[in-house]
This record gives structure tokens, C-alpha cells and sequence, in this order.
């Protein structure tokens, strides 16, 4: 059974990854990856602001956040 850190840390580094995927670290203005676990209940929040890009913002902060829950699930399977 994982521990809640390690949760946490397998849930920002699966999105991190997928950002840092999608963008180059310098078209990146503001990236804020935030991860709880708590009682069992994964929450997590990403917004990523990249403004001189082509790539819809949104949907890359959506996409990380899916994988850092996928990335959970499988720390419990």
C-alpha cells in the first residue's frame, strides 16, 4: 500500500511529465500542479499558462491532470 506521499508525488510527476510533454519549458509562463490525498480522496488541480503557443492551455492542464490519476491508480493495482 503506498503511502499518502507517495501518492501525491506519483500524481504531480505523471503531470509535470505531460506538460513539460507538450511544451517547451520556455514557452511556459506559469505552470501550479496542485495534489492532495486525503481519507482516499485523490484531488487534482493543474493550470498551465502558455501564452505564445499554439495548444489549447486547457486541455493539456485537463490531460495532466487524467494522467496524475491514472498514474494513482496504478500505484494501486
Amino acid at each position: 500500500m503506498p503511502t499518502d506521499d507517495e501518492v501525491v508525488e506519483t500524481a504531480a510527476n505523471a503531470a509535470e511529465n505531460v506538460v513539460f510533454s507538450r511544451f517547451d519549458v520556455g514557452e511556459i509562463e506559469d505552470i501550479d500542479v496542485t495534489v492532495t490525498f486525503e481519507d482516499g480522496v485523490l484531488d487534482v488541480d493543474v493550470y498551465v499558462n502558455a501564452p505564445d503557443t499554439n495548444a489549447d492551455e486547457r486541455q493539456v492542464a485537463d490531460d495532466a491532470a487524467l494522467a496524475a490519476r491514472g498514474a494513482v491508480d496504478d500505484l494501486f493495482d
